[in-house]
């Protein structure tokens, strides 16, 4: 005998409806693990260079504190600066320190950026997947009425099609949007402590670019000075 709470049997016998609920719930699920893995391997890739942040300050000069991240970090790479005076150009009617600034936090707003983009997809998937399975629940329910009014009574073989559909409706509903909805959290969570560890060693970097030196906290020995390089 078929199973008739089977997913199986939910789109052999489903209508367009329901197999049109089934594919936009596979396409969330799809769209959220997506994100999930990919905002995971970006946030272990700066998690690597931020733990490699210490190590640069105990460099001998600037190139060898970049060859310790193994590769240039976003920080570094995208702030203009990377450790040689600029050409002279309009920004030249800044002092050094507001012109560092300026590089510095232009790098954290796109580094920011670029680590909250796709959040948005987990946010809408783990708000609204249980309401698009609850729409297929309350469609099964529907045909379990249809069903009961055609034969004029309630009879198990003729509604436990349409209540195993909505059940399972309800079931993918929510396992699509569990997963989103941890997968934000843990994302924001890990963003907002990489974030933190970025403007430190972002105020770190400014003190070196302006002064030469790293500045350390009162009673604490300060790092060797780097000597930029050519």
């Amino acid at each position: 005998m078929e199973n008739q709470f089977g997913l199986a049997h939910v789109w052999s016998q489903g209508d367009i409806v329901t197999k049109s609920v089934a594919v936009l719930l596979l396409l969330m699920s799809l769209a959220s693990w997506m994100v999930i893995l990919t905002k995971a391997l970006n946030l272990r890739r700066l998690a690597a260079q931020a733990s490699a942040t210490e190590s640069f300050w105990h460099s001998a000069d600037f190139a060898d504190g970049l060859a310790r991240f193994g590769a240039d970090p976003d920080i570094l790479h995208k702030d203009g600066h990377n450790g040689s005076p600029p050409q002279r150009q309009l920004h030249d009617s800044l002092d050094v320190s507001d012109w560092v600034t300026r590089c510095l936090r232009n790098a954290i707003d796109d580094i920011t950026a670029n680590m909250q983009s796709g959040l948005a997809v987990l946010a809408s998937v783990g708000s609204t997947a249980p309401f698009v399975g609850l729409f297929g629940t309350v469609w099964g329910i529907y045909h379990a009425l249809l069903a009961i009014g055609l034969n004029g009574q309630a009879s198990i073989d003729k509604v436990a099609g349409p209540v195993g559909e909505s059940l399972i409706m309800t079931a993918l509903g929510l396992a699509v949007a569990i997963p989103a909805v941890l997968g934000y959290n843990a994302l924001v969570r890990g963003n907002k402590s990489m974030i933190g560890k970025l403007n430190r060693f972002a105020h770190d970097l400014h003190a070196y670019f302006v002064t030469g030196a790293r500045v350390s906290s009162p009673g604490t020995a300060s790092a060797p000075t780097l000597k930029k390089g050519n």
